[in-house]
Order: structure tokens, then C-alpha cells, then sequence
């Protein structure tokens, strides 16, 4: 026999299939995984850099921590702050724009002026809190939400208090809300089709003016303005210029007005002749026809005893426009 050698040990053909069955396998595995991020990454709604971002602030927000522990342990929380405000300037997050939602009426400047009053902190440090009261301060203001837009952004949703009348006031004339709150100081022009208030203590009483029109839906867009009398009692004054004494009392004054509406709404007063309309007296209402002078002695006459001469008691029959009546004098 010659000196050739026989190899053994080597890879049988069932072996080698084997290899190349696993290859194939882990090659299709592969490109399942990378096609499966490629989707991921495709439909996902962050950018490859903002992406970077978060990862960087997650990696930042643990060694914040890490290193707030330490310091905290160590006795020394002052470093740890400082360390944290490097970290975050570092890595961009400092506060450089505002977003405003919500304003109509509020000067969208001032919210401004308070949000970047913290200008160039870092995000993680803006007071949020402090921000929501400042703003609460303003007078359109009926509430704020305040939240952080990472890395750089502060956001802020405002809800503003709602415009429901004008309060003349001595050399001004100032828009309220529903509360009486005072909201901003207004020209003439803009008072047209608003209800003006006037009268010493009139904007603490508008909540109780609107139950009031409330029970008169047909006269309430009749209504231009009314005026707080004595502290007592109010007087309203129509678009047709006519104007309408009510009595003192919430009930008392609800249900004069709900009259005037049914006799309105039977006699068609608003737009007759007569200028006033007086229903203090609990029985009857007192017509002023053009021209006519009050007197003080009439008006309490009027208020004590039915009137003579052709005045009608309501509860025996209405009155129709143009008839004359008997006056009363307006209280001072």
C-alpha cells in the first residue's frame, strides 16, 4: 500500500446541510428584525434627531438624579442643583419660546412678559406653578394651564373670563364679566350692543340683573342699559328710549317686569307715546306723556293711594299707550 493518509474527522454531507440550513435561517431573521425597525422607525412621529433628544435627556435625567443622590448624601444639595442646571443647558434645555392658546380678548404681550420673565433657565427648573399664578393675576384671565414642551418650549392654555356687560363709571367705561369683575377699560364704540350699567355699586348687583331680565326673555334684547337707583332698586331703559321704574325687592321687581311684558306684549308700550313707565306701586302702572312735570308730592301720592282721574289699576284692566297718567318723581 502507498503512504497516503486518510482525514478524518471532517464535516459529513448531513452536517454540512445543517450549516447551511442554520445559516439561511439567522440570514431571513435579520432581515426581519431590520425590516421590522425600518417599519417601526417609519411610522413612529419623532425625527431622527428628536429621537437623539430623547435619548440624550433620559440618559441626562439618570445622571441628574445619580448625581443629586450624591450630593444629597454628601450634604451638599446646592451642587447638585447647579450640576442639574449645567446638565440640561448643556444639552439644550432651556427656556427659549412660549405657545399661547385661548386668547380673544387678553393681550397676548402680557403673557409673554410673564412667561419669559424666566428666560434662558433651564426647563426642568421653570416654576410652572408660579408662572399659572402670575397669570391668574390678570384680569381676562379665568384660568391657565402651564406645561413644558421639551426641550425648549413652555405652553400655555389660557381660558378668559366672558364679557357680559359695560359699567359707566365716572370718566370711563370698563367691560365685566358675570361676577362684576372689572376686565378692561373700553372706548364708546365699543359698548354697542352691550347692557351699560350705571349707579354707584351697579357691577355687584349684575348677577342679580341678569335673573332678573332672565324672567322677561321677550324684553331682555330690548334692554339697553339699567341703572342701580338708591342702592335698591333698578330702572331700565329700552332702545326705544322709554324707560321702566321697577320696584325694590328681587320678587317684587321680577313680577312687575313679567307684567310689563304681558302688557307690552298686548298694548305694544315699548314705542307708544309715552316716555316712562312707573310701576313702584304694587297695583297699578303711572304713565309720563311727553311734556308732563313731575312733582315730589305727586310721586308720594302715587306710592300711598290709587291716583285719581283716568289711572287703572293693572288688576282691573291694562292701560294702553298715549293715555295720559298720573307722574311720579324718580328717586335722587
Amino acid at each position: 500500500m502507498s503512504g497516503q493518509k486518510i482525514k478524518r474527522g471532517g464535516k459529513s454531507v448531513r452536517k454540512a446541510a445543517a450549516a447551511q440550513n442554520k445559516s439561511r435561517q439567522v440570514r431571513a431573521a435579520k432581515a426581519r428584525t431590520g425590516s421590522a425597525l425600518d417599519t417601526l422607525m417609519a411610522v413612529q412621529p419623532f425625527s431622527e434627531r428628536q429621537l437623539h433628544r430623547i435619548f440624550l435627556a433620559m440618559i441626562l435625567g439618570a445622571c441628574a438624579v445619580l448625581i443629586w443622590m450624591v450630593a444629597s448624601f454628601a450634604g451638599l444639595p446646592g451642587m447638585a442643583r447647579e450640576q442639574m442646571v449645567h446638565l440640561s443647558h448643556q444639552a439644550g434645555f432651556e427656556l427659549h419660546n412660549v405657545n399661547v392658546r385661548g386668547t380673544n380678548h387678553l393681550n397676548e404681550l402680557k403673557v409673554y412678559q410673564i412667561a419669559l420673565a424666566d428666560r434662558d433657565q433651564a426647563m426642568p427648573f421653570v416654576d410652572l406653578d408660579s408662572v399659572r399664578d402670575r397669570l391668574l393675576a390678570l384680569s381676562w384671565v379665568e384660568d391657565a394651564r402651564v406645561s413644558r414642551q421639551l426641550p425648549d418650549t413652555l405652553v400655555i392654555d389660557v381660558v378668559e373670563r366672558k364679557p357680559i356687560a359695560v359699567l359707566a363709571k365716572a370718566n370711563k367705561l370698563v367691560l365685566i364679566d358675570p361676577t362684576g369683575r372689572e376686565l378692561e377699560q373700553v372706548s364708546p364704540d365699543r359698548t354697542k350692543g352691550k347692557l351699560v350699567l350705571s349707579g354707584p355699586g351697579a357691577g355687584k348687583q349684575i348677577g342679580a340683573l341678569v335673573a332678573l331680565l332672565d324672567t322677561a326673555p321677550a324684553l331682555k334684547p330690548q334692554i339697553k342699559s339699567a341703572e342701580w337707583v338708591g342702592n335698591r332698586r333698578w330702572n331700565l331703559t329700552f332702545k326705544t328710549g322709554q324707560m321702566l321704574a321697577l320696584p325694590e325687592g328681587d320678587q317684587q321687581s321680577a313680577k312687575a317686569l313679567m307684567t310689563f311684558a304681558q302688557l307690552d306684549g298686548r298694548n305694544r308700550l315699548l314705542g307708544g307715546k309715552a316716555v316712562a313707565f312707573d310701576m313702584r306701586a304694587t297695583d297699578r302702572i303711572y304713565f309720563r306723556m311727553p311734556g308732563r312735570v313731575d312733582a315730589v308730592e305727586q310721586a308720594s301720592a302715587a306710592a300711598k293711594a290709587p291716583a285719581k282721574g283716568d289711572d287703572k289699576p293693572l288688576a282691573s284692566a291694562s292701560p294702553t299707550p298715549g293715555t295720559p297718567k298720573s307722574a311720579k318723581k324718580e328717586d335722587n
